[in-house]
């Protein structure tokens, strides 16, 4: 497996000239880019094709790979709103992630796939968010892109198997499971949710939770929280993942570059590539 780091690990407003010069140096392989408003650092909503090429460029300078893009902006334009208006814009956002996807040589783009609240039912965010992730898999299978659905705090697909049926109903490779390992923590076991959906992952996301806590506050860096890596680890290689382990934590407050170096070397530790005297 590869290590990977998501933008969001360094401070806000970091250039990713910095980005990449730091998950270098601190043995990462792969770097995840999020897709930001317009003004934001890096790709945006109107980030131009010769724009997205030198970004690629620049990544590769430091011998970095771009295998998968997340961003934000679902959240705010949810593709299970009951307003059409906000939805199409939704889609609009995932669209511009094939796209870049596709210039970028970007695998996987993940989706949070729909918000269940107080104005959004159950029934209506399945039933939205299905529709239009099927008018969106046409252009995913155009520029070879998976749709990487990610199990979130929305209130929605809270289980693997209500996981897996969601991710199989669209009948196409281009639709998959972007695998969050933290996430699970406060009402399942990542390493029963890993091996229930298997190969349907596509991308994993990493980051450690205080069940204790049990709230937002409950993230924790690696290794410092209740995740049973040895058992996720186990059941990752046992379903024959073998892509990035992507970092998605909160920078430090204080030296927050340092959490990049303490990063990869956690996981160093989950991938056992640490000796044992480390790991003791």
């Amino acid at each position: 497996m590869l290590k990977g780091i998501n933008q969001w690990c360094f401070p806000q407003g970091t250039s990713l000239e910095e980005v990449f010069e730091h998950s270098s140096s601190a043995g990462f392989d792969v770097v995840e880019l999020n897709l930001n408003p317009v003004g934001g650092v890096g790709l945006t909503m109107d980030t131009t094709v010769k724009e997205a090429e030198a970004i690629g460029k620049l990544a590769l300078k430091y011998g970095l790979n771009l295998q998968s893009l997340s961003t934000g902006l679902l959240w705010e334009s949810p593709l299970s709103d009951p307003d059409p208006n906000v939805r199409e814009q939704g889609r609009k956002v995932v669209l511009k992630q094939l796209e870049l996807a596709e210039i970028l040589g970007i695998d996987t783009v993940l989706v949070v796939p729909g918000v269940v609240n107080a104005n959004t039912p159950y029934e209506v965010c399945y039933k939205n968010s299905q529709e239009e992730i099927h008018k969106l898999i046409t252009t995913a299978e155009q520029r070879n892109v998976v749709i990487g659905i990610e199990n979130v705090w929305n209130k929605f697909l809270l289980s693997p198997l209500e996981m897996a049926a969601y991710v199989d109903q669209f009948e196409s490779d281009c639709v998959g499971v972007y695998f969050d390992v933290g996430n699970v923590l406060p009402f399942g076991y990542p390493e029963q949710w890993i091996r229930l959906l298997g190969e349907r992952i596509r991308k994993v996301h990493v980051k450690d939770f205080c069940t204790k806590v049990g709230n937002i506050d409950g993230f924790v860096p690696l290794l410092a929280g209740d995740v049973n890596w040895k058992a996720v680890y186990a059941a990752l290689c046992e379903v024959g993942y073998d892509g990035a382990l992507t970092a998605e934590l909160s920078p430090y407050k204080q030296a927050p570059f340092q959490l990049i170096y303490d990063t990869s070397r956690h996981l160093d530790m989950i991938m056992r590539r640490a000796s044992i005297r480390e790991e003791r």
